[in-house]
């Protein structure tokens, strides 16, 4: 056996950590699936989240999402700050996915660390624009496959940026420490990956504010507005308040009792929107001051120099040149910690 560090925790913390992620997760999905009317795709985001944050991903779900009561969703969700955690919730689940699953299988074919971020960056970039956001959020934003890559290439980039800047450094560090974490089979891979995502969550989310609130992404939603991941209203309005009551019907937008959901409004043709913007502001993203192009390259800039300060701290305190399966003694890196190819 290797000579490596001692273990952060007994392993048996682990297990019962694992443990609580799989309740929370499950409670998770049972909730969104069966009352809390959130669109499709971020259920599945949510889900996602808290396999990876446990936990902590519930109570964030607790807080932030999940519907108090029948038919306050709509007004539960609005301010700005939960409209953020909306927005950063599908960009982990996005980004944080393809940086998981590259990281497997990287550390599958043993590739040094220093080569392995990079492609995670890719494939976390890659996940996250041409799935969670293109492809799942085109009907919504009323737009073709590729007006919606368009659309979201600098919001999911930027927001890609500042997710990595806080994983990159906490897996690079843990598996540095480590070397077992760098291998999917082992539990300490998926101790570390946890851990990374959450810190990418805590570091992304001002980042996610910005854009929601300069209408550049969208927040959290709910289906009794945009429908089922993007169905247009008309076909969800009326199985949408069944069982819930009259209590919600006031706060939207074009729904009266009894009658059919009205025409969208010019501001959010597209939108597929039945929610004021004063009560769903993250969801109305076709309308507002623009926002100029000198101010997004400042915060593009910004989110590069996240990016940047990670990377080094990755390269500083941890050891980029290690690979899965290489003996640790073997590794000049460990001694100097800021070794890398």
């Amino acid at each position: 056996m290797h000579p490596m560090n001692p273990p952060l925790f007994p392993e048996y913390l682990l297990w019962g950590w694992f443990a609580l992620t799989a309740l929370s997760a499950a409670y998770v999905a049972w909730d969104l699936f069966t009352s809390t009317p959130e669109m499709k795709v971020m259920k599945w985001g949510w889900v996602l989240v808290t396999l990876y944050t446990g936990p902590v991903g519930l109570l964030v779900y607790w807080f932030s999402c999940r519907e108090p009561s029948p038919g306050t969703h709509e007004q539960f969700v609005a301010p700005l700050w939960k409209q953020a955690v909306g927005s950063t919730i599908h960009c982990a689940a996005g980004d944080a996915t393809g940086i998981i699953v590259a990281a497997a299988i990287t550390g599958y074919f043993g590739l040094r660390m220093g080569v392995d971020i990079w492609l995670e960056y890719a494939a976390g970039f890659a996940f996250g624009l041409f799935i969670f956001q293109a492809l799942f959020m085109k009907d919504m934003m009323g737009m073709s496959y590729g007006e919606a890559l368009r659309s979201s290439f600098l919001p999911e980039w930027m927001s890609m940026n500042a997710m990595m800047a806080g994983m990159l450094p906490t897996m690079v560090i843990l598996m540095s420490r480590d070397m077992r974490a760098m291998e999917a089979t082992s539990p300490w891979f998926w101790a570390a990956m946890s851990a990374a995502t959450l810190v990418g969550v805590v570091v992304s989310y001002p980042v996610n504010y910005w854009l929601v609130k300069n209408r550049l992404k969208h927040g959290m939603g709910t289906e009794r507005a945009l429908g089922k991941g993007g169905a247009p209203q008309e076909a969800v309005a009326a199985p949408a308040y069944a069982g819930h009551g009259m209590a919600a019907m006031p706060h939207m937008a074009g729904m009266s009792h009894g009658m059919p959901a009205a025409a969208p409004t010019p501001a959010h043709t597209g939108h597929h929107m039945a929610a004021a913007p004063q009560e769903m502001p993250g969801m109305d993203m076709g309308s507002g001051t623009p926002v100029s192009g000198l101010r997004k390259a400042v915060v593009t800039g910004l989110t590069l120099l996240m990016l940047a300060v990670g990377y080094w701290l990755a390269a500083r305190y941890g050891d980029l040149s290690m690979r899965p399966g290489e003996p640790m003694t073997d590794m000049p890196g460990m001694s100097k910690p800021g070794h890398r190819m």
